[in-house]
């Protein structure tokens, strides 16, 4: 062991710096947050900029500057975890002892489990906004496109932001509209499930959307193929199990995604995931065998739609029940499954899906009808989000 901290916070993203941020203003030291990457990114504005909304240095800021003063900042990245010894294992060699562990370094982004998608993102007409340097790419491809095929594409499994497929599709077409090249264009969303989203009543709103745009819909369907050489895409129909090759002028893919190799390969998730997902109760987010590791975020095993707006409610509750177990207290804070998805419908209009582990509409704003598509909810996505993530949110405040 080189060094021994009371906390270790393992991910220096929006779960990491909130947690590291809410137990710094509860008094606590020796906390440290171990985070490799110099940059600190707001991923829900990866859509808008690659939209043609939003510019791309509104979502990006050095790690340096969201870091809670008073907290370590180990710049390495974690590559093992022994629960039992209470050791870290660090990229570059260093051990990092802990006393309590909290662990969320978000997902890892599978390219290669689809052949040919890492090589689309090389090639001039594919891109994907799940990676903050191809967003802008996204963005001209739309801009630039005046009839052909484009095809947006959603993985199987749970990934981050589960609406985010969809958006880009919507702000595709209303742009394509507004330039009067929409009837042109055939546009094809390509969706894993057997209908447009895990809620009712926004699924049926988000079937009028598609049907408004003349988007093509391939329920239970993905992506399993893709040729960038002959721009050809296969889509796989898992409900028939057969397969169609589509050519395409433009596309937009989202990777499969899962936990980070280095936790499928630790004691910290349930044999039974597919995905590594650590396994934690889901209620208290305390792990299920190791009292002393709490994990939160995207990497969690806590059936709720992987968002920012579930961090923002996670994150209080795994600071409160951490601070229990370490009075050798019952942790008794709980966290319902709330999640939000501001789905932009179009390029002025937001629909604000908000629920939880029941899949029920829990509406932050009852007084007003956020089941339809608003724009008073526009200005949250592109102006009010971004201003509580980053001024609120990152110290621990919201």
């Amino acid at each position: 062991m080189d060094v021994h901290y009371r906390i270790v916070v393992i991910g220096g993203g929006n779960a990491g710096i909130s947690v590291a941020a809410r137990l710094r203003n509860s008094g606590q030291p020796g906390v440290a947050v171990i985070e490799p990457s110099e940059d600190h990114y707001y991923q829900p504005l990866f859509t808008l900029i690659g939209g043609g909304c939003a510019p791309a240095d509104q979502a990006v800021r050095p790690e340096a500057k969201v870091m809670p003063r008073g907290v370590s900042w180990i710049k390495d990245a974690a590559v093992a975890v022994d629960p039992l010894a209470q050791l870290v294992s660090l990229a570059g060699g260093d051990i990092v002892g802990y006393d309590y562990l909290v662990v969320c370094p978000g997902l890892q982004l599978d390219w290669d489990r689809v052949p040919g998608m890492q090589e689309a993102m090389r090639s001039p007409s594919a891109s994907s906004n799940y990676r903050f340097d191809l967003a802008p790419k996204t963005w001209r491809l739309i801009k630039g496109m005046r009839k052909g095929t484009a095809v947006f594409t959603m993985p199987s499994g749970p990934i981050k932001c589960g609406g985010a497929p969809q958006k880009i599709a919507y702000l595709a077409a209303d742009y394509w509209r507004k330039q009067g090249v929409l009837g042109d264009i055939r546009l094809l969303l390509v969706l894993p499930s057997d209908r447009m989203f895990g809620v009712e009543v926004f699924s049926r709103e988000l079937m009028k959307v598609a049907q408004r745009y003349g988007i093509e819909v391939r329920h239970n369907s993905e992506a399993t193929g893709i040729k960038p050489d002959r721009s050809m895409v296969v889509i796989r129909d898992n409900s028939t199990e057969t397969s169609e090759e589509i050519s395409y002028d433009m596309l937009h893919v989202v990777p499969p995604q899962s936990a980070p190799d280095w936790i499928k390969q630790s004691l910290l998730p349930s044999p039974e995931n597919p995905w590594g997902y650590i396994e934690v109760d889901p209620n208290t987010l305390q792990h299920v065998r190791y009292p002393k590791i709490f994990a939160l975020g995207d990497v969690g095993s806590s059936p709720n739609s992987k968002t920012g707006a579930a961090v923002r409610k996670q994150a209080p509750v795994v600071v409160a029940n951490l601070l229990a177990v370490m009075h050798q207290s019952k942790p008794e804070a709980r966290y319902q499954g709330y999640s939000s998805c501001p789905l932009t419908t179009s390029r002025r209009t937001v629909l604000l899906a908000e629920f939880d582990y029941r899949h029920e509409h829990t509406p932050s704003f009852p007084l007003i009808d956020t089941t339809r598509e608003r724009r008073d909810m526009w200005f949250l996505k592109r102006h009010g989000l971004p201003a509580l993530y980053w001024n609120l949110i990152l110290k621990g405040k919201a």
